[in-house]
């Protein structure tokens, strides 16, 4: 089923000052603009303004983002590209947030005509009989944004309309356009429209989407009305699908006057700025974790073993972030329950179950069949790597490897204690350098040690320095040689 955001919404209140009727309505210097001119008059003003123009949005300031607003300068309507889980969608969403913060309307109007510009016969027929005296009503934009998902089963009555068998037996006729059940499109006019995925729709719908865009005319059961819908539309599309003939149809993807391609984060910082953003942490979650967890999503996206096409979303780190804070609150729950107090603090080694619970959000290539529990260890090893070469390049840890130098071991793992580790490590010639480097504070508790303490160990390993076994009962040992 699609998605429809807008009109299943209870509409804010108006502001008492807002006139409420045409005269008080002229008599304030109203002008009647087209959806285009308004969202180009908003988005010049907070040009101008040095304001956010799309908050919420990371990383495309200097790709993206431009291209949209160009598009929105010169009143064209656009389709996004790009692989899943881009932020096509939130993106398109933000498009609202530019409108008037209220317009407007004929009350009762499914199709939100404005008082200056009615459309239909019965509308305008009302703004000629009541004149200046007729009441208005005011739309807030949050009801001003429309919304479908394209299925296969999408009907022509779901985005364009179809006649009301109610209203043909109350004695209408199919000449009558109060006859017609309006869709999602006509019911947002005035606003922002947006079809996700684009190309899932039968060709038969598309061309009716084109004539509603291009032609200015909806035909319902053969019945043919006029209908000059003020609109922008934005859709979206996998590149895949879109560029794909037969996918689309030729003069609806001309109706586009932009194209404009989305991307995954381009570099580390805003890989980690958007999981700081999204990611909802139910725990602590050290900033040398996250960066693992960003370093392994990129790991992902140029692995060979994983299909391109599909591409690995943005919600992938996200998701692993939370999944590493959920290991942390669990280990915090179980070890007070054995009576040790704990805060929920993520280790990296609370990452390892990252890649069985996530494999499902990452299309693979079809030869690593049965192997994407072990592609996606290896990648996360290699991240953990990378991590710990970036933060802790140049540090003696010559304290940490001479821990085990004389055939001691270091018991670590999902449920082994802060506290239990620190013992066994005792004090350690460079652990403060080691912490301070990590962002772990100038007096960090012992969690947050423990977090550091297994991050090098791992590192060291990682890097060959550090023997590492895994016990049955599934803590992490270290040490010896590796």
């Amino acid at each position: 089923m699609g998605r429809v955001s807008a009109h299943t919404q209870v509409s804010p209140v108006p502001p008492a000052e807002l006139p409420g009727t045409l005269g008080a309505l002229r008599a304030a210097g109203h002008h009647y603009r087209t959806v285009k001119q308004e969202l180009r008059d908003n988005l010049l003003a907070r040009m101008r303004a040095g304001e956010d123009r799309f908050p919420g949005i990371v990383g495309y300031q200097d790709t993206v983002l431009p291209e949209v607003e160009r598009a929105l300068l010169a009143g064209h309507d656009m389709v996004l590209l790009g692989e899943r889980g881009q932020g096509k969608t939130r993106l398109i969403r933000s498009l609202g947030g530019l409108l008037d913060e209220w317009t407007p309307v004929i009350p009762g109007s499914v199709l939100n005509e404005h008082p200056m510009h009615p459309l239909t016969p019965a509308s305008r027929a009302l703004v000629e009989s009541a004149g200046d005296d007729l009441p208005i009503g005011w739309l807030h934009r949050s009801m001003r944004y429309g919304e479908k998902l394209a299925t296969p089963d999408t009907s022509v009555g779901d985005l364009i309309g179809d006649v009301d068998p109610i209203r043909l037996a109350q004695g209408r006729t199919l000449g009558d356009p109060e006859t017609i059940h309006f869709g999602l499109v006509p019911r947002t006019n005035r606003g922002v429209f947006a079809v996700n995925e684009l190309p899932d729709l039968a060709e038969r719908i598309q061309v009716a989407l084109l004539n509603v865009l291009e032609e200015r005319d909806i035909q319902v059961r053969g019945y043919q009305l006029r209908l000059p819908l003020d609109l922008l539309l934005v859709a979206s599309a996998n590149p895949e699908d879109y560029t794909n003939r037969g996918r689309i149809i030729t003069p609806l993807k001309d109706r586009f006057g932009a194209e404009i391609r989305t991307h995954y984060p381009l570099d580390l910082e805003l890989e980690l700025a958007l999981i700081r953003q999204e990611a909802d942490l139910a725990a602590g979650v050290p900033e040398h974790v996250l960066e693992v967890l960003a370093r392994f999503a990129r790991e992902v996206r140029e692995s060979p073993s994983v299909d391109p096409r599909s591409g690995v979303s943005a919600r992938f780190p996200i998701a692993a972030a939370e999944t590493v804070a959920a290991a942390a609150l669990r280990r915090s729950g179980l070890l007070a329950a054995a009576g040790s107090a704990e805060a929920a603090v993520a280790r990296v080694g609370d990452a390892a179950s990252v890649t069985s619970t996530l494999r499902g959000k990452v299309e693979f290539e079809s030869g690593e069949e049965g192997r994407e529990i072990e592609v996606l260890g290896h990648l996360l090893r290699t991240a953990t790597a990378e991590t710990f070469r970036s933060r802790l390049a140049g540090l003696d840890l010559s304290g940490f490897t001479a821990l085990v130098a004389e055939g001691a071991v270091i018991e670590t793992g999902e449920l082994v204690a802060s506290a239990e580790l620190l013992r066994q490590v005792g004090t350690v010639p460079g652990l403060a350098k080691v912490l301070d480097r990590l962002g772990l504070g100038d007096a960090p508790g012992p969690e947050e040690a423990a977090a550091g303490i297994e991050f090098v160990l791992e590192g060291l390993h990682l890097t060959r320095r550090l023997g590492k076994d895994v016990t049955e009962s599934g803590r992490t040992v270290y040490g010896g040689r590796g």
